[in-house]
């Protein structure tokens, strides 16, 4: 099952893909997408709804975040072999957490915003993870349990303000629109294993990112029952489990975003997200 939230933003509806890839209005049905609404008891409901019984949306609207109400928004650094080799890094012995601001919350197609002193903007595909029950220490073999889906996350990032500034992550994650998540959710049952799931970045046409979940250094299921140690996943969490090799940092030489740009991205299954990139105005 695929959902979606459409329409203006701060103004969403949800939204539900059939299999002919026409959006279906779940508004009659469900407030929203997250929370309760994303428990295993709430999707089963939402799951034996027949779609054709679902009013169609008209048009192209815009897709909003898959998610609505994200409590947190949990990131793992340095989470895939090949790319902490491009970085010159160690393989982390545990997975190194930090969390992006969720006001950077946005829609898989609105415009990327380059900050304001901005001089590093980059890209990072990662597979999103949407949590659908509270997990407290959780044992990994019953982990995927709290999953409620997966979707696509583009985890911009500003470099100078990540690693120059005192080493603080989150301030070069959190700028508004440095996290696109979408364009659905697709749910848990629908993913066979999420760590076989081809993804892709390109930059104005050229491929940067072409890489898999396979190269993971810790799996979805280990990230969800190690952070669980930590702190309460709560329905609506979402979690971005790292990216690929093919970042603008790891070039030679460095690339980074400008205005103008456009981004293209996708996981195998769960969609694509189009981004166009502009300067911050006040």
């Amino acid at each position: 099952m695929k959902l979606l939230r459409y329409g203006p933003a701060g103004q969403e509806k949800p939204g539900l893909l059939d299999a002919g890839g026409t959006i279906r209005d779940l508004s009659a049905v469900v407030g929203d997408i997250g929370g309760a609404a994303l428990s295993p008891g709430a999707l089963a409901k939402l799951r034996a709804i027949d779609p054709a019984s679902l009013p169609a949306v008209s048009g192209q609207p815009r897709l909003g975040p898959c998610v609505a109400g994200v409590g947190k928004f949990i990131c793992i650094g340095l989470n895939y072999s090949d790319h902490a080799a491009e970085t010159g890094n160690p393989i982390p012995s545990e997975p190194i957490i930090f969390m992006k601001a969720t006001s950077a919350i946005t829609g898989p197609d609105d415009d990327v915003i380059i900050p304001k002193d901005s001089v590093k903007t980059d890209w990072e595909v990662e597979l999103g993870v949407v949590i659908g029950s509270t997990a407290r220490y959780v044992e990994e073999k019953d982990a995927l349990a709290h999953v409620a889906g997966y979707c696509v996350i583009n985890d911009v990032s500003e470099r100078a303000f990540q690693i120059e500034r005192q080493g603080q992550w989150t301030k070069g994650k959190s700028a508004d629109s440095f996290g696109p998540i979408g364009p659905w959710l697709v749910t848990a049952d629908e993913v066979a294993d999420p760590q076989n799931l081809a993804m892709f970045l390109e930059v104005n046409g050229h491929r940067y990112q072409n890489g898999s979940t396979r190269t993971m250094i810790y799996g979805v299921q280990h990230l969800v029952s190690y952070l669980s140690r930590f702190m309460s996943l709560q329905p609506g969490d979402v979690i971005s489990t790292g990216t690929p090799p093919g970042v603008g940092m790891g070039q030679k030489p460095q690339v980074y975003l400008k205005p103008g740009d456009t981004m293209k991205l996708g996981i195998a299954g769960l969609g694509e997200q189009n981004q166009k990139v502009r300067a911050y105005t006040a």
